[in-house]
């Protein structure tokens, strides 16, 4: 399974990065591809290709706040294949998330 995601926060230091190590972790233990986009206070890293997004089974907005180029994200909303949640929410239970993705 391939997942691509954003994750950004009011702030952009500390759940931008948590929850992109949360996810992570949880799709290696799960032996699935995943690469996730932070847009937080060091602005995009890991940016996400169309490719990317185009070969992606589910996509995770992880995000508390509007971000730049979620128009990427378009089709795969129209698939029914995006899960969008509050950072928090990914922190505190990345399994129950990874889960949800897999049912997308």
């Amino acid at each position: 399974m391939k997942i691509v995601g954003v994750t950004a926060c009011t702030t952009g230091i500390a759940h931008t990065y948590m929850a992109q190590e949360a996810l992570e972790k949880e799709c290696a233990k799960r032996g699935y591809e995943v690469k996730i986009e932070t847009q937080g206070g060091m602005g995009i890293d890991n940016e996400l290709t169309e490719e990317e997004i185009n070969g992606a089974d589910a996509v995770i907005l992880a995000i508390a706040i509007g971000i730049e180029g979620e128009e990427r994200f378009e089709e795969k909303q129209d698939q029914g294949k995006v899960l969008t949640l509050d950072p928090s929410n990914v922190i505190k239970n990345v399994k129950g998330v990874v889960d949800q993705l897999e049912n997308l």
